[in-house]
């Protein structure tokens, strides 16, 4: 069986690392960068305890690598920039044990690491079509070192190619972007706070909201959000310094110090600020009559509200895996069997993820009241709902993680 995956992030190493495994299996994954260019990739992050949970069930010898390279997520809380506690969870209490604190960098490093010789780096994807002798097998060519490679008769097709997807687009068509009228910021910064600043917190002053917390080995990642109209580009002007400052100062008295350290840092690193909209498109998993398989954000992209993006790719990855090894160990090698079946087991679940992580946004939107909209977070209705996100990884991995054990 010949499998190409498309891009070694998250979920495509995941897909890597474990389909190698499987007797007869031809994995090969393509990654643009150089081997090495995860080391300036992205911010921080935090991975949610389902996925913690999700890949412990499939490799336990990943988890624990990505567990020794991050610190550990337990608690939640919820401020205003004046120091006024609204939300304080342990995660405990929805949750079956804590989840991740990493950069993105680090992330990348374990993850290629571990997936080892099956990732092909600096490969430039020229062509992705149909097979000409099998239309629902794929063609995939690319260049590599200036020499160009291909690869026909590909039995499974795996787009793990983030948000703004080549192989999406190609096989299924462009994706119809839905803006929800949150701009937002991302910096990571070397930790100078004093220990004001540790585990995953956020500080609203009206719908303004700063988040952060303290990743490996000694940083801190923050970011800005606050409301713009749902189709505008976001404004240069409220990009500055000064009105960064504006819009996280208390009206009334000072802020806090963690406030007042995150306001004076923010606006120290405005040039070195990552900046974009917040944002979701429609999740699918498989293309129509060919044998390709979405994950991660190719499959669906959502808000980051409640820290679901590489979480669920991780929740992808671990589903699919574990549904295709069982399946291949059965004798069961019909591909699209399979990913019918990989996306009835995801698209609910999904489904469920994207509209809380949507209704989770409400206190970042114009006119929001911050102060109610996180105090109706207190209660059981959200709570419950955070408690199914959190511990639900699906039946299959529970099943497989029980199988582990015995």
């Amino acid at each position: 069986m010949r499998v190409v995956i498309i891009g070694a992030g998250v979920a495509g190493c995941v897909m890597a690392r474990r389909l190698s495994l499987l007797d007869g299996a031809e994995v090969t994954c393509l990654e643009r960068v150089s081997a090495d260019d995860h080391s300036q990739a992205g911010t921080g992050l935090n991975i949610g305890p389902n996925a913690v949970k999700a890949l412990r069930a499939v490799d336990p010898e990943l988890t624990e690598r990505i567990t020794k390279a991050s610190f550990p997520w337990r608690n939640w809380r919820i401020s205003l920039t004046d120091g006024t506690v609204l939300f304080d969870l342990p995660l405990y209490e929805v949750a079956e044990g804590p989840g991740w604190r990493i950069r993105w960098s680090e992330l990348y490093r374990v993850l290629r690491e571990a997936a080892g010789a099956s990732v092909s780096y600096g490969c430039e994807i020229t062509t992705i079509s149909r097979d000409a002798a099998d239309p629902r097998k794929t063609r995939v060519a690319w260049m590599q070192g200036g020499k160009q490679f291909r690869l026909d008769g590909v039995d499974l097709l795996i787009a793990g190619d983030g948000r703004y997807s080549s192989v999406r687009r190609t096989m299924s068509g462009e994706v119809a972007v839905r803006q929800v009228g949150v701009a937002i910021s991302r910096v990571l910064v070397p930790d100078m706070s004093n220990g004001l600043i540790d585990d995953y917190e956020q500080w609203f002053n009206g719908p303004n909201r700063l988040l952060s917390f303290r990743v490996p080995p000694n940083h801190i990642y923050i970011a800005c959000a606050f409301p713009i109209p749902p189709q505008a580009d976001i404004p240069q002007h409220l990009k500055t310094a000064e009105a960064l400052r504006a819009a996280y100062t208390p009206p009334h008295g000072a802020p806090s110090a963690q406030a007042r350290w995150m306001i004076d840092t923010v606006c120290a690193n405005v040039h070195d600020t990552h900046w974009a909209r917040m944002q979701e498109h429609d999740i699918l998993y498989r293309a129509a009559d060919s044998n390709v398989l979405y994950l991660g954000d190719a499959a669906h992209g959502m808000v980051p509200t409640l820290g679901q993006g590489a979480t669920q790719a991780i929740e992808d990855a671990a589903n699919a895996a574990a549904l295709i090894a069982r399946r291949h160990g059965d004798g069961q090698r019909n591909v699209a069997d399979w990913l019918k079946d990989i996306e009835a087991l995801r698209k609910e679940r999904l489904r469920f993820v994207m509209e809380f992580s949507l209704e989770a946004t409400d206190t970042m939107l114009a006119g929001a009241d911050p102060v109610k909209g996180t105090r109706q977070k207190t209660g059981a209705p959200f709570r419950n709902r955070l408690a199914a996100l959190y511990r639900n990884v699906g039946p299959l991995l529970e099943r497989t993680e029980e199988e582990m054990r015995q």
